[in-house]
């Protein structure tokens, strides 16, 4: 599935079984329209998951046009690595990636992840990440969450995680939900520091007093 070459510096993107596979597939449209790589990792759950949520499946052999209906549009520079394949490039610590998004992240590979247990690829790139001080963005939507979930996310958190729960805000005026789900990953983006124009940004209320408002 994969092909690499040397001067490539992607983005690692971890999709899991959690529902919310649509944030997933507004992460990865922000990150291609950015113009940045990405290697995509899709756990067998969140295989079952993308289909239950979006009808569209997701199969090893035909991966990029199954991507391409997943997200809505072509897939540019983007690789492939099956969720077993300990192997892979992100399995190490000497292939270069700017950092690694997992979205939508489940508590199980919360769990996988703080405690270093590396049960797959999604694991063990994210411990990877950890190690070699490179970003690592984890997105759960699961509500509500157990003490030993909070403390593991706060452990991750001290290890320099970036806890970021898909909770939409609703100040941008969004009309639909696409809108909310671009929100969140435009929280995801800006994270990362990669550009993006998916969601209005909140920019004060400068100069503008109601004759109520106290002076």
């Amino acid at each position: 599935m994969a092909q690499v070459t040397t001067a490539r510096v992607p983005w690692v993107l971890g999709i899991t079984g959690a529902s919310g596979t649509p944030y997933a597939a507004a992460v990865l449209r922000g990150l291609l329209d950015a113009g940045q790589p990405v290697d995509l990792v899709v756990s067998q759950a969140a295989r079952l998951t993308m289909l239950d949520e979006t009808g569209w499946t997701f199969r090893e052999a035909t991966w990029r046009s199954d991507m391409e209906r997943f997200i809505g549009r072509e897939v540019a520079d983007m690789v492939a690595w099956k969720a077993g394949d300990f192997t892979a490039g992100p399995a190490s610590g000497s292939y270069q990636t700017r950092g690694m998004i997992i979205v939508p992240a489940t508590t199980a590979v919360v769990a996988g992840v703080a405690t270093g247990i590396s049960k797959d690829l999604i694991q063990r790139a994210a411990d990877v990440t950890l190690k070699e001080r490179r970003p690592l963005v984890l997105v759960p939507r699961e509500t509500p969450l157990r003490t030993a979930t909070l403390r593991q996310m706060a452990d991750l958190s001290a290890e320099g995680a970036i806890i970021l729960p898909a909770s939409p805000g609703f100040y941008a005026g969004a009309k639909d939900v696409d809108e909310l789900v671009d929100f969140v990953a435009a929280k995801v983006l800006d994270v990362l520091g990669v550009p993006h124009e998916l969601s209005r940004r909140w920019t004060g209320q400068l100069g503008v007093t109601s004759a109520a408002d106290p002076e």
